[in-house]
């Protein structure tokens, strides 16, 4: 059951994720997603608070719900590590940057903070990943998700590595076609600054996104091993999630391996695409070098005759000016046959 959020300029939300349980000795457990007016109390089955584009006054009742302190954007946003990865107070505040607006032609990183407390899992964003809304969807269907915040932030991580590998199947396939266009291109192509211009501008798109990926796999991965190492699993959970986290890591360090891939992948194309352009641009440097060599003689013919000297017997011959012509014609014809004999052209 979802609760029209007031009307907000900053378009804010507070979210719950609240435990139903199946009535039915045979039903099977699931979560319920609503959203909360701003003078509405917090549910006390509550496991999740999704905080998006809090203001201070959303900030300080969560903090006065669970005790804990909401990081400022600013604060979300250090490059410190101790400073966007710790403990305090028993809760656990893991920052992580998160692929977002990935159907655009270059998406963007936002940052997330995650805060797990014994009681409820807290996260904190300025933008709306397409991975929340997986998870939501995933959630909502009879034992998507468990019942514990613990499994909400497992959930969250899973849905935020599989749009992470979806993205970088979407740009191998593009990377496909790419590269197809590139070998199948035409010389004429770089006369008018075809498709290799097109190609290059492509490639450099095409590493911003990989190396996005790269960087959110990094600070996932930097996430999942300081639970591993840090997380103490609470008395009225029956298992820790130690096992599923390590295999997060595991399908994070193959999203890395496979980012790595693609990014060589765009490097030789690069090259390859560059030193389609450098054979192109030799082939009409050649042919004007072929040109010069041929019009050399004839240019000479011309200057000697040119020359302004009094005496200069061939001035009157009466057949001097066809010879003149002829020869001119004859020693530029000669290099271009030698050229093509040569198979220089």
């Amino acid at each position: 059951m979802s609760v029209p959020a007031a009307s907000d300029p900053r378009n804010s939300e507070i979210r719950a994720m609240l435990t139903i349980h199946g009535i039915c000795p045979d039903a099977r457990d699931k979560l319920r997603h609503t959203v909360l007016p701003p003078d509405e109390p917090f549910p006390a089955d509550a496991i999740w608070i999704d905080l998006l584009n809090p203001s201070q006054e959303e900030d300080r009742r969560v903090e006065r719900h669970l005790g804990v302190s909401i990081p400022t954007r600013e604060e979300m946003h250090d490059l410190e590590p101790s400073e966007i990865i710790y403990t305090e107070n028993g809760a656990h505040y893991l920052t992580a940057r998160v692929i977002c607006q990935s159907e655009t032609i270059v998406p963007k990183l936002a940052d997330v903070t995650f805060i797990l407390t014994e009681k409820a899992l807290v996260t904190v964003r300025y933008d709306e990943p397409g991975a929340f809304n997986i998870f939501l969807n995933r959630a909502a269907k009879p034992g998507g998700c468990g019942l514990l915040p613990e499994a909400v932030l497992d959930g969250l991580i899973e849905a935020i590595v599989d749009r992470a590998a979806e993205v970088l199947r979407g740009v191998g396939d593009k990377i496909d076609m790419a590269s197809r266009r590139v070998f199948a291109g035409r010389g004429q192509d770089v006369e008018h600054g075809g498709v290799y211009q097109v190609v290059i501008q492509r490639i450099g798109q095409h590493e911003h996104i990989i190396s996005n990926v790269r960087e959110s796999m990094v600070s996932i991965e930097r996430v999942l091993l300081f639970l591993s190492a840090n997380y103490a699993r609470p008395k009225k959970a029956q298992s820790g999630f130690s096992a599923e986290w390590r295999s997060a890591v595991r399908d994070v360090q193959a999203i890395e391996e496979h980012a790595t891939f693609l990014s060589n992948k765009l490097q030789f194309m690069l090259d390859a695409t560059l030193g389609l352009v450098s054979i192109e641009q030799n082939k009409i440097i050649k042919l004007f070098s072929v040109v010069s060599v041929a019009l050399m003689p004839p240019t000479l013919i011309a200057s000697i005759y040119g020359m302004n000297f009094k005496t200069m017997p061939e001035l009157d011959w009466q057949w001097g000016y066809p010879l003149a012509i002829g020869l001119m014609i004859l020693f530029a014809v000669l290099p271009y046959l030698f050229f093509r004999w040569k198979k220089w052209l």
